[in-house]
């Protein structure tokens, strides 16, 4: 439910691959409008469908669960054509070893998760076992033969690693489709679009401007994810510079191609449809 104050809630992955996109926003919003909501993926997906928050980023699958309920902001996205470098599934053996063996998933996720199965399952005609564990490898490695962590989680993992292979996902993804992959989206409910236009436009607008804030002028951002996470300033600015934060026809084609994949493996229930919020109007994707 909206706050008594009737701020829009806003939910934030607190993960630094959004960061390009968030980290001048607040100063550029009024606070008697907004709330921020941090939480995990997974989190802030049950949240605005809950209704708990009014808009955010969420996974992308979790678009296709329930879009019936939410449009899309244009222009703003977590997205790579290629290495992503915090989608991250650790092994032993090769890749094609152990697709038929068991996978320890994180909690933390839901687009990689799904991403991860059509991989396996797609592209390799894999049938691995599936269970989800906390995001500590050590410990995930135990009884499986390969983990997958997101986020800083798997950042830190790729600093740490010197016996484990490592598979980037978006790089895989590139491999088999020839595409972009999207695993963050920016989604308004369509309540809050007819209750509020002219704030989800304000935001819109902030967000758009805070990202290019933030892509040109990326050194304070460099400067705090070198303090709070670790790693150098250059391994950020590759970091920051190899992810996409926009959203457009060439994200859409390749998300339509993630979904299509999910609802002929069964992970979605229907094939979902991609409807874009624009000033005034909102349209459909349909190529």
């Amino acid at each position: 439910m909206k706050s008594q104050n009737n701020k829009i809630r806003i939910g934030r992955i607190n993960y630094t691959n959004v960061w390009p996109i968030y980290y001048y926003f607040p100063e550029l919003v009024s606070k008697e409008d907004i709330e921020i909501v941090n939480q995990v993926p997974t989190g802030l997906n049950k949240a605005l469908a809950a209704g708990e928050i009014d808009m955010g980023t969420i996974s992308s699958f979790a678009y296709g669960e329930v879009f019936e309920d939410y449009v899309l902001y244009p222009d703003l996205s977590v997205s790579a054509f290629g290495k992503v470098n915090s989608i991250l599934l650790f092994h032993e053996k090769p890749l094609h070893e152990i697709v038929n063996g068991r996978i320890a998933l994180t909690t933390s996720s839901a687009t990689s998760i799904h991403l991860l199965k059509i991989i396996i399952e797609k592209f390799y005609a894999g049938k691995p076992g599936y269970s989800f564990a906390s995001p500590v490898l050590d410990d995930m490695m135990i009884k499986h033969d390969a983990a997958l962590l997101i986020g800083d989680d798997a950042i830190r993992e790729s600093w740490r690693n010197t016996k484990y292979r490592i598979t980037d996902l978006g790089k895989e993804w590139a491999k088999w489709t020839g595409e972009w992959m999207s695993f963050a989206v920016w989604a308004v409910r369509k309540d809050t679009v007819d209750k509020h236009p002219e704030l989800v436009k304000r935001v819109f607008e902030s967000f758009v401007q805070s990202k290019k804030m933030g892509l040109e002028s990326p050194e304070a951002m460099i400067g705090e994810a070198e303090r709070t996470i670790g790693g150098s300033k250059e391994y950020w600015r590759n970091y920051f510079g190899q992810l996409c934060y926009d959203f457009g026809s060439q994200q859409w084609k390749g998300l339509r191609t993630y979904y299509q994949y999910c609802w002929e493996l069964g992970l979605l229930p229907k094939m979902p449809s991609i409807e874009i919020w624009f000033e005034k109007r909102i349209a459909r994707v349909t190529e």
